[in-house]
């Protein structure tokens, strides 16, 4: 079974302008979420998607692939798919997102193994328990699962809502994403769902045309870079670790 793993980047951000190509102590943030990645050992190579000529030249500068794609694609999913097609080889796809710097190579294996031992597994994605202090940030969505670990709901909203008891637990939705190549192209050119707009998560589109999405669980919370708040706190990070 082949995997490979590809991070879109997309230039524009509205709150953070230039994103990928950030500096994390002292190297671009696509560089520094390219060099988890290679680390993974279930992965046979590792693509940079993007729309950007200058995102394109920085990843070839430091030695890494990538591929330009649209600039017209609504979603990192569509993105995704795009390259997809150009690796009809390859059985399965694993997402990592171009501002999650910390990103963990154990990740991207435990979501790969996932495929090699159930064949019928379309989806993947993981979860971490939630802080208290996110239960009402709608930043961080919040998902459940039922007993066999597929996902039931993502929201935005405190889910589930403790009405009768006070120990709960809450799950955070940590957003990568694993598909089996044939499912992701059946799922990039499948419609908004209704769901999806009102939460604006498009996970919720698998789940309202009836797909499941196995949810694993780590304990990796992640810092995903939006903001240049974001940004100084995972430069923090790293020169602490220095």
């Amino acid at each position: 079974m082949k995997k490979i793993c590809i991070i879109p980047a997309r230039y524009a951000s509205t709150r953070l302008p230039g994103k990928p190509l950030q500096l994390i102590a002292g190297k671009p943030m696509i560089q520094r979420v390219y060099e988890q990645a290679v680390m993974a050992q279930k992965v046979s190579e590792v693509i940079v998607a993007t729309d950007d000529e200058r995102v394109f030249q920085a990843v070839e500068k430091f030695g890494g692939k990538a591929v330009m794609t649209s600039p017209k694609h609504r979603s990192g999913t569509d993105r995704l798919a795009e390259v997809a097609l150009q690796y009809p080889k390859v059985d399965v796809i694993i997402n990592v997102q171009g501002d999650e710097p910390m990103i963990p190579p154990s990740i991207i294996d435990a979501l790969a193994n996932a495929f090699e031992q159930d064949k019928n597994l379309v989806m993947a994605t993981m979860k971490c328990p939630m802080l208290e202090e996110e239960y009402d940030d709608p930043a961080a969505v919040k998902v459940v699962t039922d007993l066999n670990g597929y996902a039931l709901y993502f929201s935005r909203s405190l889910i589930p809502y403790p009405r009768n008891r006070e120990d709960f637990k809450v799950y955070k939705h940590v957003g990568i994403y694993a598909y089996r190549r044939d499912f992701l192209l059946q799922y990039a050119v499948l419609e908004p769902t209704e769901l999806e707009k009102t939460e604006s998560l498009e996970q919720l589109r698998a789940l309202e045309n009836g797909y499941k999405i196995k949810v694993l669980e780590s304990d990796f919370r992640g810092v995903g870079v939006d903001t240049p708040e974001d940004l100084a706190k995972v430069n923090k990070i790293f020169e602490e670790r220095k």
